[in-house]
């Protein structure tokens, strides 16, 4: 059913993810699908941004971001289901979005945060916005509790 499945992972709170990734897992497993692990780093190449960093700092953040990802995904996906990683830049949304038609994923699973309505309208949610622009299908886990 699935070939390509993507699951956006915010290193910065690994527990908030792992319950999308052992959905997605389990998923895979079912259907052979490739699991497609994506963090997505600020856009610090933004003449602004980088102005305040030393010239080679992109380069390894984006090093270091790809090493904690990997090794986020050998503690989370078993042997037998195959899996790949990669780090993105700018909006975490438009790179999801991006990197799940770059790459033909049929299947973008995520989490979603637990917000007040309020604080959606002031700054909005990641997976509503990945809902609304995405081709493919998205699967929103709910926070538990």
């Amino acid at each position: 059913m699935y070939k390509h499945i993507l699951v956006p992972v915010d290193l910065n709170d690994e527990s908030f993810a792992d319950n999308a990734v052992e959905h997605a897992v389990w998923l895979a497993a079912q259907t052979g699908a490739t699991l497609h692990l994506l963090t997505a780093l600020p856009g610090i190449h933004n003449s602004m941004v980088a102005s305040y960093f030393p010239e080679d700092a992109a380069r390894k953040m984006k090093q270091d971001v790809k090493l904690n990802l990997k090794a986020f995904a050998e503690r989370m996906v078993p042997d037998g289901v195959a899996y790949d990683i990669s780090v993105a830049e700018g909006k975490p949304y438009k790179a999801i979005v991006k990197t799940a038609d770059a790459l033909s994923c049929d299947l973008i699973v995520m989490p979603s945060h637990k917000r007040s309505k309020a604080n959606k309208l002031l700054i909005g949610s990641v997976a509503s916005k990945v809902l609304e622009q995405s081709k493919v299908n998205v699967l929103i886990l709910k926070p538990q509790g």
